[in-house]
């Protein structure tokens, strides 16, 4: 399937018509969780879905161009040291991806 594109004034709206083309997979390190809260500074809280709640860092490649927001659901790189306390934020989906994550069962959140 192809993107559909129209433009508007100066911005280029693209349609989602495979919303599966731009999305991350988890592999067997990453986890998926859901923002619970932000303290500022690119640091929030998430309720991962191994159980464990991690303070995470949105990574600086992330930082200007996703915001993530409260209840967001985002792919979680546990750091090497402190994996059950500490980890970085590598991806937001959106909702529609996140849908999607659900119906294959790969998202069991609460």
């Amino acid at each position: 399937m192809a993107w559909i594109c129209i433009t508007v004034g100066k911005r280029l709206v693209k349609n989602e018509s495979d919303i599966r083309k731009g999305i991350k997979m988890p592999n067997k390190y990453d986890v998926l969780g859901v923002v619970k809260k932000n303290y500022g500074q690119a640091r929030m809280s998430v309720k991962c879905q191994d159980g464990e709640t991690r303070v995470c860092r949105v990574r600086g490649k992330m930082k200007k161009r996703n915001w993530v927001r409260e209840g967001d659901i985002v792919l979680v790189s546990p750091w090497d040291f402190q994996s059950e306390e500490k980890g970085d934020i590598i991806f937001r989906y959106t909702r529609n991806q996140a849908d999607w994550l659900s119906r294959k069962g790969m998202l069991t959140l609460e």
